[in-house]
């Protein structure tokens, strides 16, 4: 299986050479030189079904790009420990100049599923204590919920309290205020490729 991974990604390395370098040679060569400017710093799932890049067909420099299990942003707080979310934000936000930060959610998402019946045995170290952050809001939300509608209730609520999250950095909630920085949220449907988008305060609904 390993010899297999690496055939596979030394065969996608390829085509990349061969299809894609060709034409984008000189962008590449411009990012290089000149620094990257995205306009969009997209906190999203680490889930290799749900590829920002992929979904928005965006062009390298485009996306600064955070992946973690379940999209998760913790909350503000500089306390000199190791907070690779914060850290991303601050660089995206502060010397890259973001203009919107989006949080992208996915159906079927493994690490909102943790939330609402617990991580995996064999992952206590990290994943259960990085995904308890987001149950109490999950279970909550989901207690009067069908059991149809409580995965992707769940998958919202997530979304929902990154973006709460979001605003506890003082230097975020200022440039929100200030109309120099949006904040949005999203869910990508993984089995209908369906994106929508989170409208105010109120339900989610089919980007067109």
């Amino acid at each position: 299986m390993p010899q297999h991974s690496r055939v596979a990604l030394l065969s996608g390395y390829r085509r990349f050479r061969d299809s894609h370098w060709p034409e984008a040679k000189a962008q590449y060569e411009a990012l290089a030189a000149d620094g990257q400017r995205p306009h969009t710093l997209v906190v999203a799932c680490s889930d290799s079904r749900a590829d920002p890049a992929l979904i928005f067909d965006a062009a390298p420099g485009q996306l600064f790009v955070v992946r973690n299990v379940a999209n998760l942003v913790p909350p503000y707080e500089p306390d000199g420990l190791l907070h690779g979310v914060s850290a991303a934000l601050e660089f995206g936000v502060k010397v890259l100049n973001v203009r919107r930060i989006m949080v992208m959610g996915h159906a079927r998402c493994g690490g909102v599923a943790a939330m609402l019946s617990g991580a995996p045995a064999d992952c206590q170290d990290f994943v259960a204590p990085w995904v308890q952050q987001g149950a109490p809001v999950v279970r909550r939300v989901c207690e009067a919920c069908p059991p149809e509608e409580v995965e992707q209730v769940a998958e919202e609520a997530v979304v929902r309290l990154s973006l709460q999250n979001l605003r506890t950095f003082p230097w975020i909630a200022e440039r929100e205020a200030a109309g120099t920085l949006a904040l949005s949220g999203l869910h990508f449907g993984i089995a209908d490729g369906v994106l929508r988008s989170l409208e105010g305060p109120g339900r989610f609904e089919v980007m067109e």
